[in-house]
């Protein structure tokens, strides 16, 4: 998109203002505040989209360096995905789940052959609507599998904020307030490199957390397993190959095979959450291709459909879902497979079969992160920068480089939803997402069709945002 285009209207006027002011102090008595819009001090309504761009009611364009939460991977307005979704809308536009329609079948089947390429593993696919209501789909396949209520999950995951979500997700926030969870998972250290949970060094530690795993099934008395009956005292360990929530963290080569191999020796299963990171945010169809981990039940969602529609859903190894342990009736909900989200999903995967994502991600990612190196030897206040493809991270610190300044990330992710910071003669705002521990890092997710310049934008529109907020 040129330039020019991106400049806002001329011909503003005081009655856009007025209109904006309008909605606002409605929606501020109409709607509740549980939702995360009022994470932002002054929300901007936006009214319009395109690539990788927001505008607001005045046409104040924004950069969008979430795209909803990793959900809107090939763009805002996608023409080719819009169009498929505008000719189901024309023939066969809702149908409950009761039934088939042919989109259904045609993206399960993509499904399983795009984690038969990945794994090598058969299984079969059920959908579902949002991420959350897919973790616990398979949250119940282990338990109908396993028989046990009990689970595993890390420090830092996120896998939703339904109650039994909320139960497998390590922040007491998203719990408190709510009543007890007596099946809340036991919640075991992340690899976090830089702030390592056992204060060790790599690569000196070799792999010390993985041990530290690995040790948790050597007797009786760790109280995990017991190793008269070789039984497990929890089903499955939910996991995300690189954290979303928990700031865009990786794991360190060979960890999270380590921690695996012990699940299956002792009849732990695995449960891959894909929502942030699959559909080649890492530059692979599943992040969890890149850590040599197979999953036995794998979640999807978010930019299954590029945002378009809600539908979810889980693969799971034909032995956990087959029809003989897995019945008519096992689950259900009327959306699920909607015939205006398959449509959209289907088109999402023949973009993908079409286009080598792969190499065009990881090679945009490293442009995208010399940009960020770039900011940090300009700006002591970036500790760590990282990423894996175009999930990047950027901690932001006080000057010494290390300590964490969730203050100033606030103060950038507020300035940034202000739209008046100008590169080249136009005004942007910048949408940006916080995450991290301690709510100090920017987690960047741009559309994987960015281009460079919108790269290179980016770099001008964050170095513009820590000058100004710095001494706030």
């Amino acid at each position: 998109m040129d330039q020019d285009r991106l400049r806002a209207p001329a011909d503003l006027t005081n009655r856009m203002e007025a209109r904006e002011r309008d909605l606002l102090s409605t929606e501020s008595v109409a709607s509740s505040y549980g939702d995360t819009v009022h994470y932002a001090a002054r929300p901007p309504i936006f009214s319009r989209c395109e690539g990788s761009f927001l505008f607001d009611l005045k046409g104040q364009p924004y950069l969008d360096l979430q795209m909803s939460y990793s959900a809107v991977n090939l763009g805002y307005g996608n023409k080719r995905i819009n169009a498929a979704v505008t000719r189901q809308l024309e023939t066969l536009p809702q149908l409950s789940s009761q039934f088939l329609h042919e989109g259904r079948i045609e993206l399960a089947s993509k499904i399983t052959e795009s984690v038969k390429r990945a794994f090598g593993l058969s299984g079969r696919v059920q959908f579902s609507v949002g991420g959350a209501q897919a973790v616990e789909e398979a949250l119940k396949l282990v338990r109908k599998h396993t028989g046990k209520s009990r689970m595993l999950a890390f420090q830092g995951g996120y896998h939703g904020r339904t109650l039994g979500t909320s139960a497998i997700t390590s922040s007491y926030r998203y719990r408190e307030g709510l009543g007890e969870f007596p099946e809340r998972a036991e919640f075991i250290p992340f690899p976090h490199c830089l702030r390592c949970p056992f204060d060790m060094q790599r690569p000196s530690c070799n792999l010390f957390c993985a041990r530290q795993f690995e040790r948790r099934f050597e007797h009786e008395y760790v109280g995990l397993w017991n190793p008269v009956t070789n039984s497990a005292e929890f089903g499955a360990l939910f996991f995300e190959p690189v954290q979303g929530t928990g700031g865009y963290i990786a794991p360190p080569d060979g960890y999270l095979s380590r921690v695996a191999a012990a699940c299956r020796q002792h009849g732990i299963l695995l449960v891959d959450d894909e929502i942030q990171m699959g559909f080649f945010r890492t530059g692979r169809m599943w992040a969890a291709e890149r850590f040599d981990v197979a999953p036995d039940i794998l979640v999807f969602g978010k930019s299954l459909t590029n945002g378009l529609n809600p539908l979810s859903g889980v693969w799971a190894r034909e032995e956990l879902i087959s029809p003989e342990c897995w019945p008519p009736g096992s689950s259900h909900t009327t959306f699920a497979a909607n015939p205006l989200g398959t449509a959209a999903g289907n088109e999402v995967m023949r973009i993908f079969e079409e286009t080598d994502y792969r190499s065009d991600v990881e090679q945009k990612g490293d442009y995208f992160l010399d940009v960020l190196r770039s900011l940090q030897s300009a700006h002591p206040e970036i500790g760590e920068i990282g990423g894996i493809g175009l999930a990047l991270r950027v901690e932001i610190c006080n000057p010494d480089g290390r300590t964490p300044d969730p203050a100033l990330t606030n103060r950038m992710f507020q300035q940034g939803l202000e739209a008046g910071l100008e590169v080249g003669g136009a005004r942007y705002g910048v949408v940006l997402d916080i995450g991290g521990y301690f709510k100090s890092t920017l987690t960047l997710a741009p559309s994987l069709n960015v281009s460079r310049q919108e790269i290179d934008l980016a770099g001008n529109l964050l170095d513009l945002l820590i000058t100004k907020c710095r001494n706030k």
